[in-house]
């Protein structure tokens, strides 16, 4: 059996120059395209509440979801790295009660790591959290839990002020103990600086590409909800298209007596039928 990469392994990404790639994954069949592409860490994130579950917001994740699909996304792939998001609400309360939660998804789930948003206000659960010893990884920018707080998905450190705060949350996530940080939805030039200012691994989302990675929902890269186009993601595939494609020709077939046929069927001999049914 593989050994999954560590968070030793993704560290030495940076070091070596070499771009990480980094993707949401959310039940078997998307971990196992994940893995099977090549993709060095999964994120079982609360975006599911929004592109799996059907919620507005990431808010009304729950821990049980977290771990339920944290149990697919482990089924499903070998050797990347997964990481799983602690929900909101499940880690501000305290410091015990971040720590607990963490080791839920570890213990229950099976994940390598977890992730939480915020910067120095969160540093005493990260490092309550490392020193129980679970990885820890850091989200900056714009917070999706804090959405009612922003005014809604925004970019975020336009002003002096807010470049001044991002960079000191960064260092203090790092002398926290986080192995790395989600940068997400902030000035280019803002991720490209924060990126060379600290050791461990950043990972953008709408950070532009000079970060130590990326890190993409996987609807999106792959064009699933037709309607929804971020502007710093990247369609690869319209596979929501060839998906409804798909379905409107088989609600036609079946409507038109078209499918099944007969090589898709299955026979016994007519002879068994006449003595069952004479």
């Amino acid at each position: 059996m593989n050994l999954r990469k560590s968070i030793l392994d993704i560290q030495q990404l940076k070091s070596d120059g070499k771009k990480i790639s980094m993707i949401t994954a959310y039940d078997y069949t998307s971990s196992y395209l994940a893995e099977e592409a090549g993709v060095e860490i999964i994120l079982v994130g609360d975006s599911m509440g929004q592109v799996v579950l059907g919620y507005d917001t990431t808010l009304p994740v729950s821990m049980e979801d977290i771990i339920r699909h944290t149990q697919m996304v482990i089924r499903g792939s070998e050797s990347a790295h997964i990481v799983s998001d602690l929900p909101f609400m499940s880690y501000q309360v305290s410091v015990e009660q971040a720590v607990s939660n963490a080791g839920r998804l570890v213990k229950e789930g099976g994940c390598q790591s977890v992730k939480l948003e915020g910067g120095e206000k969160v540093c005493n659960q990260i490092r309550a959290i490392v020193d129980a010893g679970i990885p820890v990884m850091g989200h900056l920018g714009l917070v999706p839990q804090s959405v009612n707080q922003l005014g809604g998905y925004k970019v975020q450190s336009r002003s002096q002020d807010g470049v001044r705060r991002i960079f000191r949350d960064i260092l203090e996530l790092e002398k926290a103990g986080a192995y790395g940080v989600v940068l997400e939805s902030v000035p280019r030039e803002v991720a490209h600086v924060l990126s060379q200012k600290v050791k461990i691994p950043v990972i953008g989302i709408g950070a532009g590409p000079d970060c130590d990675g990326q890190v993409q929902v996987f609807h999106d890269l792959l064009g699933l909800y037709k309607d929804f186009n971020p502007k710093h993601s990247r369609i690869y595939a319209n596979i929501g298209d060839d998906i409804t494609n798909a379905l409107s020709n088989y609600v036609s077939d079946v409507s038109s007596g078209d499918f099944p046929n007969d090589e898709e069927s299955f026979h016994i001999s007519a002879t068994v039928i006449s003595k069952v049914f004479g």
